[in-house]
Formats: C-alpha cells, structure tokens, sequence
C-alpha cells in the first residue's frame, strides 16, 4: 500500500484547491504554509498582515479587505437575523469567522486552524456558517490511524460526548465516507462492551439501535454491531463470539459508543500502539474545516492541510 500523503498528493496536483490557514501570526502556520507553496499542489491563504507574513506567501488581512461589505451581507442573511451588519463587521474581524466566510463564499476550498485556537473557537464559526450537509444533524470527528501500510478509521474520538443512537449511525455512514476518501476499504464496526448480546443494558441496546439505523440511511455500507474491540479485530475470537457476522475480525472503521471511549481509543494506539494518529477530521460540514492540537507542530499543519483538501473532493 503507497504512502497516505502520497495518494493524497496524486489526487490532489490537477485539482488547484486552495486552504485557508487563519493563524498567521503562528510561526508554525507559516512553517507549513511555506512548504506547501513551493510545493505547487494546495494553494494556501494566510489570514494575518501583509508585513508580518513572508512575501511568497498569499495573504488576506480582514482589517482592509476590499470585499468585506460583500462578507458582511452574507453573514447577516446565514445568521437569518440573529446578528446586525454592525455586529457582522465586528465578529468578521476574528480570523476564524473570517476564514470560514472565505470559504462559505468560495474563495477557498477548506480551513485549518486551532493551532492558536480552541476546537470551540474552530468549529463554532463552522457549524453556524458552512453548517451540515443535509441529513446529517451533528458534525463528528475521525482519526485516520497510521502505521506501515495499515490504516484505519477511529470515530468520533473529538466532538460529540454522549451520542445517540441517532448521533452514531451518521458517524458510521460519515466515518465510512472517510475512509473511501482515504483509500480504506469500510468495514464498519459499531463498538460496545458486548458482542452480538452477550450482554444486555441500555448502552448496548442504543449500539444495536444504532446499527439499524445505519444500514437504513446507507445499505450500501459493510457494517456490524454490536460488537467488542476483539471480535472486530481478530478473526478467531469472531468466528467465536459472532460467526454470523458479516465482519470476520477485519473491521477497518471502529465506530465508539462515547467520546471518552473513542477519545481514549485513539490514544492508546497512537501511544501504546504507535500509530500516527491524523486528525481530528472534521465530518457531515458542507465544506472541509478541521481543527489542530495546540500543541502541534509544522508538519500537523502541514498533513491537515492535505487531508482537508481532499475532503474537498469528495
């Protein structure tokens, strides 16, 4: 199996796609941005002053930007009346309501932030301006796991704390999405304590729930539930606990019941395990947003900004 960011590239070099980055003050931002340039495949948009940013570098500063009377009537009419032209001038001066609107008007194709940034102060500006895709009621967040030629899917490790199960069987069609987007195969698995009942409480009945709602809002999709981590994984202890199941131990989305446990999922393996852990990917946005750790580094900026583009794609 290629390299990730190699196939991502592939895709990528016709297609002239151009990523907001709205931290330009951060020595980080501009690292990555750098590299990308001189690469010649994502086109990236620093948000900050033109003094302050190197000059190879295309850069919108929303303190004199000529069009921002058109931004303001448009975030006015998305809010439908919850904020007044003058207020509009005011919150468009935060670079992650203005990086948003770029890329809600289309003079992007996507955004990175949260380098400098809270995952609130990322997302907030998105859900209230691209907003969600029609048929999905709540963003999630996925990691792509990395290591050699394995990858896989973790959702949602970043945004929604107690899902439905509702909640979860749009994660699994989106996080299932993802996954083709990136080159995986989906096999998705719905995760629980229990195996095909091995046992019975409201947690598991929400996860078996939300199983048939998934294979109703997408039938197309290869998808079990519930199931344990090991029945997902490993094809002996499968052909054990569930030998009817359409997955035989080779599951390559995991879909968690909660946040803290997908949230902990994905840190064991990158930690214990020693995947890469790529995201959090942002998904069910009408156009790609996806937020950074503060504390990440050049080359996280860098590899988000990738996958933020081809989430364009798709």
């Amino acid at each position: 199996m290629a390299d990730l960011f190699q196939e991502i590239k592939e895709k990528l070099r016709d297609a002239k796609l151009s990523i907001i980055l709205p931290e330009g003050n951060d020595e980080r931002i501009i690292s990555a941005a750098l590299k990308l340039q001189e690469e010649g495949i994502i086109h990236p948009i620093i948000i900050g002053k033109k003094e302050e940013v190197p000059s190879a570098l295309t850069v919108i500063n929303p303190q004199n930007y000529e069009k921002m009377d058109e931004l303001v009537a448009a975030f006015v009419e998305r809010r439908k009346g919850k904020v007044t032209e003058e207020q509009a001038q005011e919150i468009l001066q935060d670079v992650n309501y203005f990086g948003t609107m770029l890329v809600y008007m289309k003079k992007a194709n996507g955004l990175v932030s949260g380098a400098a940034h809270t995952t609130a102060e990322t997302v907030r500006p998105a859900l209230q301006i691209i907003k969600t895709k029609p048929g999905i009621s709540k963003t999630s967040g996925a990691f792509i796991m990395v290591k050699g030629e394995t990858r896989y899917v973790f959702a949602d490790c970043a945004i929604t704390i107690s899902p439905t199960s509702e909640d979860l069987a749009e994660i699994a069609v989106e996080s299932a999405k993802t996954a083709a987007a990136f080159g995986i195969k989906p096999k998705v698995a719905m995760l629980s304590f229990s195996t095909k009942g091995s046992a019975q409480s409201e947690e598991t009945e929400k996860v078996v729930r939300a199983t048939e709602l998934a294979k109703e809002l997408d039938s197309t999709i290869l998808i079990e539930g519930e199931l344990q981590f090991d029945a997902s994984i490993v094809p002996a202890i499968a052909a054990k606990k569930a030998p009817d199941a359409v997955l035989q131990g080779d599951a390559t989305v995991f879909v968690f019941p909660s946040l803290e446990a997908g949230n902990i999922g994905y840190k064991i393996a990158q930690r214990l395990g020693e995947f890469e852990a790529i995201g959090p990917i942002l998904q069910g946005l009408n156009a790609p947003v996806n937020d950074l750790s503060r504390g990440c580094s050049a080359e996280d900026v860098y590899k988000l900004a990738y996958i933020t583009a081809a989430q364009a794609l798709i």
